[in-house]
């Protein structure tokens, strides 16, 4: 493979594993996904990657697609076989007149959101800036503006795809809408998208409040919060990271200005907070604020799932948890869904948690490979305990475990089976396989 490819012109580059930059282009977010490509295509170009795709399919070869380079258990990665590296396609622009955003296979949400605030619009995305868009988007998509305007994949209008026959298709609701349908939540498992169109929203004056609670009022102030945001309104999302050395909460105001701190100051009574932050963030700040936490070359364990409310149940598992927690970064990440993600019709998209009043995330961040067991024991134990009280289903972006259930359960059976007739039709020798999985059905 490695030899084929050097008689391959490219637009971008190729690095094999004698090239001085190998181990530079080899790695990826998650420190624990230390895998060796065979070589490595920086694409530059659509044309470079139907080149790859044509290349893999002919040689049956082990193709990983690095977007951001985010996959949590390290999909955009593997050994020997090919990585194809999309970062070098990473423009974002916007168009005044119509108020698209078009971002590139390799565009990270950082580039998105500072493209798209210079101009008072934003995309509904994650919340970490150095996260890959295609990724995000190709699984969902949900952040602090998600009750507000949707989750990404709500504002995606159409992309340009390229399926495992070196086509390059451009999908929309109009045109192969089926496929159209499919990437909507059916993470990479159609292809790679080199361009993505999306519907931009105005973004007026954001409030953001921020106030970490000590842990021993953590009971009692999770338990105020869920009444609150039972009764918010969509303009407002909360959110809140549970660590052993405190809660740390927080409140999105995205409305009309007049009603900001009527909505966000009631978040920061609700126990004695140690610290407290109103109004001194961006909401570009906002979106960066956990980058250094989860921060690339560290090591990492993500599970996740929905439930209805913050109730009873799921309180005592996270306070019973976190009073034996690992380390440091290992946390429980949840952020309030609804509004306007209940908008669209659960069968619409293959996204299967519009039901849902919150997610939430056993998210443990380390650095030290001697303490993986330990880390990984007690994540894995946290997120076994939530799952029990959660419901069914998952989000197929943030899970550290790879295999048919995970996919099943993220989509249901109806919807699984609709997706596995699709992947037999764009891609039927399950070229790209990398990712949570959907086999193609005949």
């Amino acid at each position: 493979m490695v030899r084929h490819f050097k008689r391959v012109q490219f637009d971008g580059q190729l690095i094999d594993r004698d090239h001085a930059e190998f181990d530079r282009y080899r790695r990826v977010w998650n420190a624990t996904a230390d895998r060796r490509p065979g070589v490595i295509v920086r694409a530059g170009s659509v044309k470079d990657i139907q080149k790859v795709i044509t290349a893999a399919a002919q040689d049956r070869t082990l193709l990983a697609v690095r977007g951001g380079g985010h996959s949590i258990p390290g999909l955009s990665t593997c050994d020997d076989g090919i990585m194809l590296d999309l970062s070098l396609m990473n423009s974002v622009s916007i168009d005044k007149s119509s108020g698209r955003a078009e971002a590139q296979g390799g565009a990270l949400l950082g580039d998105l959101d500072r493209a798209a605030v210079e101009h008072g619009r934003v995309v509904p995305a994650g919340v970490i800036s150095h996260t890959g868009v295609a990724g995000l988007t190709l699984g969902g998509g949900m952040g602090w503006l998600s009750r507000h305007f949707g989750l990404t994949i709500d504002s995606l209008l159409a992309a340009d795809i390229i399926t495992a026959d070196g086509q390059l298709l451009h999908v929309s609701d109009k045109s192969e809408p089926e496929l159209f349908w499919a990437i909507r939540g059916g993470g990479g498992n159609f292809g790679v998208v080199s361009r993505f169109v999306f519907r931009t929203h105005h973004l007026g004056p954001v409030l953001i409040g921020k106030w970490t609670y000590p842990v021993t009022q953590a009971g009692a102030v999770l338990r105020q919060l869920n009444d609150l945001a039972a009764h918010a309104p969509r303009e407002l999302t909360t959110g809140f990271v549970f660590l052993a050395a405190g809660l740390n909460v927080t409140a999105i105001w995205s409305g009309a200005a007049e009603e900001a701190d009527d909505q966000v100051m009631p978040f920061g009574r609700l126990g004695q907070p140690e610290t407290s932050s109103v109004g001194e963030i961006t909401f570009l700040q906002l979106q960066s604020m956990a980058d250094e936490r989860m921060a690339w070359d560290r090591r990492f364990y993500a599970k996740g799932g929905f439930v209805r409310e913050i109730d009873a149940a799921v309180i005592d598992r996270m306070v019973d948890c976190i009073a034996n927690s690992p380390a440091a970064d290992a946390e429980f990440y949840v952020i309030q869904l609804g509004g306007a993600v209940c908008d669209v019709a659960d069968n619409d998209t293959p996204y299967s948690g519009r039901q849902a009043g919150f997610y939430w995330l056993v998210e443990s961040a380390w650095d030290d490979p001697a303490e993986d067991e330990r880390v990984i024991s007690w994540s894995r134990a946290a997120a076994a305990s939530l799952a029990e009280v959660s419901m069914r289903g998952n989000y197929v972006n943030e899970q550290i475990d790879v295999s048919s259930e995970v996919a099943r359960s993220a989509y249901g059976e109806t919807k699984y089976d609709r997706l596995s007739k699709l992947k037999a039709r764009y891609d039927p020798t399950n070229l790209f396989r990398l990712n949570q999985n959907i086999e193609p059905k005949f």
